[in-house]
C-alpha cells in the first residue's frame, strides 16, 4: 500500500486511519500512549481509553514494568498470545464431528441432532429431549451433515469469532457461543414440531453475529456493513427452505444480550454483570426446555 511522505501512522489524506499492525483494517481508535491507530484485535484496555500490544509490551503508558499489571481487554478478559485459541477449539470440534459423521454413514446423527419427541421405529420406541435425552440440545450444535452447512457455518465462526474472542477474552467468548447455540436448541425445541429434526452451529454463529453487532456499536464503528449482513442472513434463514429459523433467532437473541452484558458493565462491577447475563440468559433457556418438556410429557 502506498504511503504519503507524513509517515505510516499519519496518512496525509482524509481517508479513515489504518491499524499499523493490520494495514488492511480502517480504525477509529488510537493508542493513548503513542497515539498509532489500532484495530479491535490490537486495543488492549488501559485505565484511560486503549494501548497496543507494544506499548503494554514495553511497560508504557503505566509507569510500571511489563508483569506489574496484566492487560485486559475491553470486556475485562486477560490479553493471550494466540487470541483464537477457542476459535480454533470450536472450529476443529466441528470439523472432527462432521468427519466422525461421515465415517460412521451418518448413523450417528439420529442419535445426537436435535428431536423433540418423535418415535424411532428401529427401536420401537419414543426419542428425543422430551423423554430425557437433554443431550440432544447441546451435541446438536456440533453436527452438520452437508459440506456446504458445515462450510457456511465455519467460515462464520472463524470471520465472527477471532475479533470477538480477542475483544471478550476466551472464557467470554466460550460462553458467548455455547449459550447462543443452547439457546438456538431451545427456541427450535419449543417451536418446531416435536417430529422434527434440526442440526448445525447456526444458532451458535448467529449468536457471534449479533454479538459483532453489540461490540461494533460499543466501538462506535460503523454499523451499516454489520447491519447489511444481518439483514442478509436473516432473508436467508426465512426464505431459503429446509433451514430451522427457530435455532437461527434464539442464538441471535441470546448472542446479543450476553454481548450487551459484556461490554456494556460497569468496571466496578464487571463480573457481577457479565456472569449475572450469562445466568439469566441461561435461566430463561431452561425455563423453555422446561416448558416444553411438561407440554409433550
Amino acid at each position: 500500500m502506498d504511503q504519503q511522505p507524513g509517515g505510516p501512522d499519519r496518512p496525509a489524506t482524509d481517508a479513515a486511519p489504518h491499524c499499523y499492525r493490520h494495514p488492511d483494517r480502517e480504525t477509529g481508535i488510537r493508542c493513548t500512549r503513542c497515539d498509532r491507530p489500532i484495530c479491535t484485535d490490537c486495543m488492549i484496555s488501559a485505565s484511560v481509553g486503549f494501548q497496543c500490544p507494544n506499548c503494554v509490551r514495553d511497560g508504557s503508558g503505566t509507569g510500571m514494568s511489563p508483569t506489574a499489571a496484566r492487560p485486559r481487554t475491553i470486556a475485562g478478559g486477560t490479553v493471550t498470545a494466540d487470541p483464537r485459541l477457542i476459535t480454533k477449539i470450536l472450529l476443529g470440534m466441528n470439523l472432527a464431528v462432521f468427519v466422525g459423521v461421515l465415517v460412521s454413514e451418518r448413523r450417528v446423527v439420529g442419535e445426537l441432532d436435535l428431536i423433540g419427541d418423535a418415535f424411532n421405529p428401529e427401536l420401537g420406541e419414543l426419542v428425543g429431549v422430551a423423554q430425557g435425552q437433554w443431550y440432544r440440545l447441546f451435541t446438536a450444535v456440533f453436527l452438520h451433515q452437508a459440506v456446504w452447512h458445515i462450510a457456511f457455518n465455519m467460515l462464520g465462526l472463524w470471520w465472527l469469532g477471532g475479533p470477538l474472542e480477542a475483544a471478550l477474552g476466551r472464557s467470554r467468548f466460550l460462553a458467548l457461543y455455547l449459550l447462543s447455540g443452547l439457546a438456538g436448541s431451545a427456541l427450535t425445541y419449543l417451536i418446531a414440531a416435536p417430529n422434527q429434526g434440526s442440526l448445525g452451529a447456526s444458532g451458535a454463529v448467529f449468536g457471534l453475529l449479533g454479538a459483532t453487532a453489540v461490540l461494533m456499536r460499543r466501538m462506535r464503528y460503523e454499523m451499516r456493513p454489520v447491519l447489511v449482513l444481518l439483514a442478509l442472513n436473516l432473508v436467508f434463514t426465512f426464505l431459503w427452505s429446509g433451514i430451522a429459523w427457530e435455532a437461527h433467532l434464539g442464538g441471535l437473541v441470546a448472542g446479543t444480550a450476553v454481548a450487551v452484558g459484556m461490554v456494556h458493565a460497569p468496571r466496578e462491577r464487571r463480573a457481577l454483570v457479565q456472569w449475572g447475563t450469562c445466568a439469566l440468559v441461561l435461566l430463561v433457556t431452561v425455563v423453555i426446555i422446561v416448558i416444553r418438556t411438561g407440554q409433550l410429557s
